[in-house]
């Protein structure tokens, strides 16, 4: 099992603090390669990251990084749905991990953030 504090290498990005046009490149691009045959095209990643950062109207949400070292090993993306009771109030819309580090516990970990982040 890989040994790491993860909430150390964890950085939330959401309207009050977005990542940069870069940061979000990274994003989208590493969402797009490791999610493989569950992914969409870069456009609809893009979408809902910009939903979750409010970069139009919406009911928002955020978007989660952890970093091994300086490379990105997962990232998840949750979309606030302005419901409750019926619906949920959270939607998870992709959690990824790099392909080289899957199987380590890592995704296990970003996705128990978010849901504490939630």
């Amino acid at each position: 099992m890989l040994k790491f504090t993860i909430m150390d290498n964890i950085t939330i990005f959401n309207k009050g603090n977005k990542p940069t046009l870069e940061e979000k490149r990274k994003i989208i691009g590493f969402l797009y390669e490791h999610l493989e045959k569950f992914g969409d095209a870069k456009e609809d990643i893009a979408k809902a990251i910009d939903y979750s950062l409010e970069e139009y109207p919406s009911f928002g949400g955020f978007v989660m990084t952890y970093h091994s070292g300086p490379e990105l090993a997962a990232a998840v993306v949750i979309n606030r749905t302005g419901m409750e009771g019926y619906i949920p109030e959270n939607i998870l819309v992709y959690i990824a991990t790099h392909k080289t580090l899957r199987g380590k516990g890592i995704g296990k970990k970003l996705m128990e953030a978010a849901i504490n982040q939630s």
